[in-house]
């Protein structure tokens, strides 16, 4: 079993990456990745959440992605809208506060477990 903060076994991201590909929660659009990382260990996407939550960006765990949906530049996520809101805002020094990510997405577990 991974790391929440490693992407699961079989999501592939290509060559040119999910910047700008929609986010779509287990209940509908959330907004589109601003930016991402693929880091052993430390991956993750940040998800601008445009007019849904105004203003807000969420830093989301690579665990949580389900997969990449490059033909239709779609980002699927195994959370819900409200997870997602809930969930700590993104910040700039977000490594500084990577116990606050842990301890929120810790409940979801790594994508490759049984929830």
């Amino acid at each position: 079993m991974g790391s929440m903060w490693d992407f699961r076994e079989g999501v592939a991201l290509s060559d040119a990456g999910i910047v700008d590909y929609d986010v779509e929660a287990t209940d509908g659009r959330i907004g589109s990745i601003d930016e991402s990382s693929a880091d052993a260990g430390s991956a993750y996407v940040v998800v601008n959440t445009g007019f849904w939550i105004i203003g807000k960006k969420r830093l989301l765990p690579a665990g949580v992605v389900e997969r990449v949906d490059d033909d239709a530049q779609r980002v699927f996520i195994r959370l819900t809208k409200d997870q997602v809101k809930d969930a700590p805002d993104f910040k700039d020094d977000h490594r500084s506060q990577r116990d606050e990510y842990d301890n929120y997405y810790a409940p979801y577990g790594h994508a490759d477990e049984v929830t």
